[in-house]
């Protein structure tokens, strides 16, 4: 299967708008585009998914195995001509001091050839010493090509190619200029998600046919090509390892503007347990559809707060549903939505007032990156151990708001041992059936959590009905 990675010396090089532009640009041409992206993320995922026209899953060292990572890749490439991994932050950037979790680590395990991205402001001759370096650094890295990002014009473009040519065996696939039109807004957690851009397919197909205009496509795909991957399975032997069930329970998902973070896989397995996935506008649906559940994912609702906070009717169904006992899970931008109120920028929204506690957001980060939790016991639907005591997990946060005027007697579902939470020791706010959180959880194999509440919505559905 013809596969890549695509890196980056330093963070903000600009290879989420490249690597954007390449899956727009082949699927453009008619190639069947596969998008992943390392580690948690949900916006790159979203541009990512929209330029390929393909959902993008998320490989991640921290929450999944290296046997899971490769099926998970393995099983999603399967329909594909061509699969694109982007990474995160540089090349040889990761958590472990050797190395075990960065880009280069995913690009050995799935045998990945490497296209760097390098930003070069300020850059002519100066790049061929960087990239010897990346080169020794780590022999085992296979760096197939690189991409100029960021170049002046022709001449800079031409002293950057002849440092390449004349002291490295590394080929140049693309040189691209800097340009407006290329940049997409960002802001405290990167880029503005797609969700919220009325233009953003203008701006990836605008994206597209500069990318294409100076990237070899050709060159790109024969060193896809040059892929040995470690799974060797054949299509006929992978198979996903989700048994279907047959849907039964309705479970609602607000998915808009203000609310759009949810991982592909995470969605897949729900449907896999026996959901049928009901998408909800919160922004102009004036009424809860019938729903058995309610997943409310994490988002921007800060910036869309006037008009979640007008839309009364709605939020009047949501507090009653959680009143009602309804199952209920929501996440980060979700647990915002369900508190009193919210505050940002001197300006205050009423919510939907589940929760009795405020939340208000910072200048600064309030909670960001991976988190070590252990279930308190008070979960609705924990993750047990072998033993069937309360386990331990790990998932991430990314949030600048903070919970404000909590009351002491709150029920946590997690004890955060490294992380902040909701209140720098716990997270998980337990309300009658409703849990709501700071953290993201994601459905892997050591934390099946949609099965759970899949499970847990079932049997609630079920006691309805023997009371009825």
């Amino acid at each position: 299967m013809p596969q890549l990675l695509i890196s980056a010396a330093h963070k903000s090089s600009g290879k989420t708008t490249i690597s954007l532009g390449l899956c727009a640009a082949l699927t453009a041409r008619g190639i069947i585009v596969q998008p992943f992206k390392k580690g948690p993320d949900y916006i790159d995922p979203l541009w990512l998914t929209q330029a390929a026209n393909r959902s993008c899953h998320n490989l991640d060292f921290y929450t999944m195995n290296a046997a899971e990572i490769r099926h998970n890749f393995a099983q999603h490439s399967l329909t594909a001509d061509i699969s694109l991994i982007e990474g995160n932050k540089g090349l040889y950037d990761g958590m472990d001091v050797k190395g075990s979790n960065n880009n280069a680590a995913l690009a050995h395990l799935l045998g990945a050839p490497v296209v760097l991205v390098i930003e070069t402001q300020g850059m002519t001759r100066g790049v061929a010493p960087l990239i010897l370096g990346y080169q020794l650094f780590d022999k085992n890295t296979h760096i197939a090509g690189v991409i100029f990002n960021q170049v002046g014009g022709e001449r800079h473009e031409s002293k950057l190619r002849e440092s390449m040519e004349y002291h490295t065996d590394v080929p140049v696939i693309g040189a691209v200029r800097r340009d407006s039109r290329l940049v997409i807004k960002e802001r405290h957690l990167g880029l503005m998600p797609n969700n919220e851009d009325n233009q953003a397919q203008n701006k990836i197909n605008t994206i597209a046919e500069l990318i294409a205009a100076q990237v070899n496509l050709e060159q790109l795909h024969n060193i896809a090509q040059q892929a040995t991957p470690a799974l060797h399975s054949s299509k006929s032997t992978i198979r996903s390892q989700r048994s279907l069930h047959k849907p039964d329970i309705r479970i609602g998902i607000i998915r808009d503007a203000a609310f759009g973070f949810y991982y592909a896989g995470d969605l897949e397995a729900l449907e896999a347990a026996g959901a049928e996935l009901v998408f909800i506008d919160a922004l102009h649906d004036s009424q809860l559809p019938a729903v058995d559940a309610l997943f409310i994912g994490g988002g921007f609702p800060e910036t869309q707060m006037e008009q979640l906070s007008n839309n009364n009717s709605l939020k009047k169904d949501i507090r009653a549903a959680i009143e009602r006992a309804m199952p209920v899970y929501a996440e980060c931008g979700g647990l915002m939505y369900l508190s009193r109120q919210l505050t940002w920028r001197g300006k205050t929204a009423v919510m939907v007032g589940a929760l009795p506690f405020d939340t208000v957001m910072e200048a600064r980060p309030q909670g960001r990156g991976y988190v070590h939790l252990r279930e308190t016991g008070h979960g609705l639907w924990p993750l047990l151990d072998s033993a069937e005591q309360p386990a331990e997990f790990y998932a991430h946060e990314f949030h600048y708001s903070k919970t404000i005027n909590l009351p002491a007697n709150l029920t946590f579902a997690y004890q955060v041992l490294r992380g902040h939470g909701v209140n720098g020791s716990h997270d998980g706010v337990i309300y009658k059936n409703t849990l709501a959180s700071y953290i993201h959880l994601r459905d892997v194999e050591n934390n099946p959590w949609t099965q759970r509440f899949v499970e847990f919505a079932r049997k609630h559905k079920q006691s309805l009905s023997l009371e009825n």
